[in-house]
C-alpha cells in the first residue's frame, strides 16, 4: 500500500507540473509578496498529488498500471475542477 501512495503523489505531482508548464509555458517560481504568498508550480504539484493520492485510496487499484492510470486522470482533473471554479466564479462576477 505505501507503494501505490508513493506512486500516486509522484505520477499525480508530475502530471500537476506538465499542466502548469502547459498553462504558463514556463515554470514560475514561488515568490511573497507584501500581502500575499504566491506558489507558482507547487501550487498545482500539491494539487495534482494529492487529487491522485485521494482517488487511489478510495478506489484501491489491484495493479500498478491502474494506479498510473487514475493517478495522471485525477492530476488532470484536479486542475479542470479549479479553472471551472475560476469560470463560474467570473461569470458570477460579471452578473
Amino acid at each position: 500500500m505505501l507503494t501505490d501512495i508513493i506512486f500516486s503523489l509522484v505520477i499525480g505531482g508530475s502530471v500537476g507540473i506538465i499542466g502548469h508548464v502547459r498553462k504558463y509555458g514556463k515554470l514560475v517560481m514561488p515568490r511573497k509578496t507584501k500581502r500575499f504568498i504566491y506558489l507558482g508550480f507547487l501550487e498545482e504539484l500539491l494539487l495534482g498529488a494529492v487529487a491522485s493520492l485521494l482517488l487511489v485510496l478510495y478506489t484501491a487499484p489491484n495493479s500498478l498500471v491502474e494506479i498510473i492510470f487514475f493517478s495522471a486522470i485525477a492530476g488532470i482533473g484536479g486542475d479542470t475542477v479549479l479553472s471551472g471554479f475560476k469560470l463560474l466564479k467570473q461569470n458570477s462576477e460579471e452578473k
